[in-house]
């Protein structure tokens, strides 16, 4: 009786790990040739729109956190439940979430409600996620990984049924400047390691002509923060549009 009792328990702890992974997130990267994913500089409606209308195919948003590139800082997840209900309301594509800047700031209780206001997504540090996040919430799984990472490390990834990887690599202090060859040979390397599909956000100063050799090193999308989109309405609707397009020539709107 004991060892059949023992072997429920764990044949319940591997279920937690064998969650069947069907949402919004891994359909656009498993379906679309390259996408387009926006981390809204701002918990903001009229920037979400913005985003939706130029062409994002996911978006981003933050809370309990601060946020290097723009400056800003994110409040609790109590302040923006509203605008996040009214995002999921207006927007159909994958919609998801940074839920702390760290370890001991990640909420079981918050994680807990996210779900329940419509998010397919969540997506923080490796050294920032708690271990209960690994079963299931409910939600999709990514995970981001800086310049002090040991990139060996990341292949184990896709056993804990991650869906997607973000090479947030690029040193705080290098933000803004141009992308070179060899973050494109770092961003490879990545891709052949990872196991799971690698999204590349724009700590570089990314251009849309550098769409074409961002898509032939393998990554599966590109993620358009603060550095490219700005903080005004204006300024992200000429960024997202700039790379809708470069996005839509190389791969041909249909696969887009």
């Amino acid at each position: 009786m004991e060892e059949m009792k023992e072997q429920k328990e764990i044949a319940q702890v591997q279920d937690m790990w064998n969650v069947q992974k069907t949402g919004q997130l891994q359909a656009m990267l498993h379906q679309k040739p390259l996408s387009l994913v926006i981390s809204l500089p701002e918990n903001s409606l009229a920037l979400a729109r913005a985003a939706q209308e130029e062409g994002a195919d996911a978006l981003k948003v933050h809370y309990n956190v601060g946020h290097r590139a723009s400056g800003n800082h994110f409040g609790s997840l109590g302040e923006y439940v509203e605008v996040f209900r009214t995002i999921r309301a207006e927007f159909g594509g994958p919609l998801g979430v940074v839920p702390s800047g760290s370890l001991e700031g990640t909420r079981r209780e918050d994680v807990e409600r996210l779900s329940g206001l419509g998010f397919d997504f969540y997506s923080i540090y490796a050294h920032h996620l708690p271990s209960f996040m690994l079963s299931d919430l409910g939600l999709e799984s990514t995970f981001a990984i800086n310049d002090a990472y040991d990139v060996s490390l990341v292949a184990a990834a896709a056993h804990f049924g991650f869906t997607a990887m973000e090479a947030s690599i690029v040193p705080g202090k290098e933000y803004g400047t141009p992308l070179s060859f060899a973050d494109v040979l770092h961003y490879r390397r990545l891709v052949l390691q990872a196991g799971v599909p690698v999204l590349v956000p724009s700590q570089r100063n990314l251009v849309p002509e550098d769409v074409p050799v961002l898509h032939h090193s393998g990554i599966q999308a590109i993620m358009l923060g603060a550095i490219v989109t700005g903080k005004t309405e204006d300024e992200l609707r000429r960024a997202v549009s700039g790379f809708r397009n470069a996005i839509d020539r190389l791969t041909g709107r249909e696969g887009s």
